[in-house]
């Protein structure tokens, strides 16, 4: 970027267009007019990122991303809600603030996760735990009557369909659903499990 740009509130004069003007060039796609806008205030722009990103990698990312936000939004730019620049370095300010917080953000997500890595892993706690759920479904298990209990070991813990249930088992395959089901339901509410 220009810091050697004119000022953004430099007057139109007889040979020079209002940048209200320009921004309405801008809008109907002229290239010139967005090179004498971007000339006109791009010192400004950058002036003011920098005051809110306060790292000037991040200010002069920004304010390209503010001017080409510019020459998107031209034709929104109505000139009764205020100046072409006003309209220009709200846009900045609101890109500069919006790169802090996202930078703020990533931080914290990174802090965050660095939290947990850190976390020690307490096998012991993680072990005991397993062991008693598995004692509780055993338990469970041990509610359901023997048809239940042997349809959902079969479907459940030997990996086999419903319909091969029902043929190893020699029944019905309406029958075998119909015990799934009602076993199933008895554990669940044997475990606690919220419908």
């Amino acid at each position: 970027m220009d810091e050697r740009a004119p000022s953004a509130g430099a007057a139109a004069g007889p040979n020079r267009p209002s940048a209200e003007d320009l921004i309405d060039r801008v809008a109907r796609g002229d290239q010139a007019a967005f090179a004498a806008l971007y000339d006109r205030f791009a010192g400004s722009v950058l002036g003011v990122i920098e005051r809110v990103v306060r790292n000037p990698a991040y200010a002069e990312e920004v304010a390209q991303e503010v001017l080409l936000e510019v020459w998107q939004k031209a034709p929104r730019y109505a000139e009764a809600r205020g100046s072409a620049q006003s309209w220009v370095l709200t846009i900045a300010h609101r890109r500069a603030v919006d790169r802090v917080r996202s930078e703020q953000a990533a931080q914290q997500r990174d802090q965050r996760e660095q939290v947990l890595a850190e976390r020690p892993y307490d096998e012991v706690s993680e072990a005991t735990v397993a062991r008693l759920e598995q004692e509780r479904v055993r338990h469970c298990l041990g509610s359901l009557t023997d048809l239940q209990r042997q349809s959902v070991t079969m479907a459940y813990y030997t990996g086999y369909t419903y319909r091969e249930v029902a043929e190893l088992l020699h029944t019905p395959l309406g029958t075998v659903k119909t015990r799934l089901r009602d076993g199933l339901i008895r554990l669940r509410d044997c475990l606690g499990v919220a419908r």
